[in-house]
């Protein structure tokens, strides 16, 4: 029998909606976990709304700093991008969500545990992996696959029956998730892959052709991989991204339109900002083009996309994961330096970048005099460079070479037999 039942609480429509569900259908106490990852306003009175819907009590976790350093920081380092485009945002997300979640149902005895995650998409992947991963004793309870609501219009006119206040309307029904690295938009309008996201749906980033007419120039310092200062200002984690954010925002940087593949199977179109991360992944990436050598960069490249695959699919407690930080923590060991974006009407380009350890050397790629590089040297390099296409050269000319005097023999043999008759 189920008598406490922890639901990972996020206060908006469709957590609003099941507190009371779960209540009429499973007659339990509901503990609400709410986790700040960088939501901002948007959990404001959250506690207050939970225990208005119903629910017995409403923990508001402030997780900020451990998601940015543990979550989004390494997530950066090993250069993941999901398809193409995607920085990952809501991916990174939900297992420090669902993780507290379980800390804290152990806490209060929770025979439950509970999401709004519905049964189409990513999300209740990462939720029940996360599950299995830390409390695989627990049963779930993910409403989305058992009720009869079946829309974002059905669940709206739930919330009216039962006088439960959310911020979606028929007007504007778009589902979004946000943190502290991004936000996304999905839903309404979007649905329809050839309409254009309306003006006013973005919320962290300024149109690009409304944009400053002037361009503004942003240096990001790092350590060992991790971003640590902005403009020369050493700032903690959570500082230096809401300060990027602000900066990258106003010049519209960080817009995306994605046809992506979810998990589950099927296509869906998201519309993602994220100002901040898009200026970090552009320099961090840029800072490593200097000082990481050829072939670790290659190998780095292979184990970016199945490190984006692995979080994408919530993954994240996994050996898999832990090997490929390893790997990319040792990559990033001189990955310490600075970059120069400038930033203009939705771009940002990479002027500048130093490092102590820049592979980089002028002494050895002047076209002045030096006394380095011997010149001459290219010579022997690139005839043993070339070798393998040398030999094959050399193969096809003795072999057509043998063709053709097999050809002249045939061609003489008639000519001679005619003669001995």
């Amino acid at each position: 029998m189920i008598r406490t039942i922890a639901l990972a609480y996020s206060g908006g429509l469709d957590t609003s909606i099941i507190v009371p569900w779960l209540k009429e259908r499973y007659d339990a106490r509901v503990i609400c976990i709410a986790a700040d990852i960088g939501q901002g306003n948007e959990l404001e009175g959250v506690r207050a709304k939970a225990i208005a819907s119903g629910a017995d009590e409403c923990y508001v976790e402030d997780l900020r700093q451990e998601f940015v350093e543990k979550f989004v920081w390494p997530t950066l380092r090993a250069g993941a991008v999901y398809g193409r485009k995607y920085l990952l945002g809501t991916s990174m997300g939900r297992p420090l969500i669902a993780r507290r979640q379980v800390e804290i149902a152990r806490q209060v005895g929770a025979d439950a545990l509970a999401h709004g995650c519905t049964g189409k998409g990513n999300d209740q992947v990462r939720f029940e992996l996360t599950y299995a991963a830390f409390a695989p004793d627990l049963p779930i309870i993910a409403p989305w696959r058992e009720w009869d609501i079946r829309s974002r219009e059905d669940a709206i006119a739930y919330a009216e029956s039962r006088k439960i206040p959310v911020a979606a309307t028929r007007d504007k029904i778009y589902s979004r998730d946000r943190n502290i690295w991004h936000i996304s938009h999905e839903g309404g309008i979007l649905e329809q892959p050839a309409a254009a996201p309306p003006a006013d749906l973005f919320m962290l980033t300024t149109a690009p052709e409304n944009a400053p007419n002037e361009p503004e120039e942003v240096t990001i310092g790092f350590l060992n991989g991790t971003p640590i200062s902005v403009n020369g200002a050493e700032l903690d984690a959570v500082d230096l991204l809401v300060a990027l954010n602000t900066i990258g925002g106003r010049h519209g940087v960080g817009r995306i339109d994605l046809v992506e593949d979810r998990l589950v199977g099927m296509k869906s179109r998201g519309v993602y900002e994220t100002p901040g991360g898009t200026l970090l992944y552009s320099a961090h990436s840029e800072l490593e083009q200097l000082v990481l050598d050829r072939r670790t960069l290659a190998a780095k490249d292979n184990i970016a996309p199945r490190y984006a695959d692995l979080v994408y699919e919530g993954r994240w407690w996994t050996t898999e994961r832990e090997a490929y930080d390893a790997f990319v923590n040792v990559t990033q060991e001189r990955v310490t330096g600075s970059v120069t974006l400038k930033l203009f009407k939705g771009s940002a380009s990479v002027i500048g970048r130093e490092s102590d350890y820049a592979l980089y050397d002028e002494r050895f790629v002047t076209f002045g005099e030096d006394d380095v590089y011997e010149q001459s040297d290219a010579a022997g390099f690139i005839r043993l460079y070339g070798l393998s296409a040398r030999v094959r050269a050399i193969r096809d000319r003795e072999m057509a070479a043998a063709e053709k005097r097999k050809g002249e023999t045939k061609a003489k043999e008639p000519a001679a037999a005619l003669a001995m008759a």
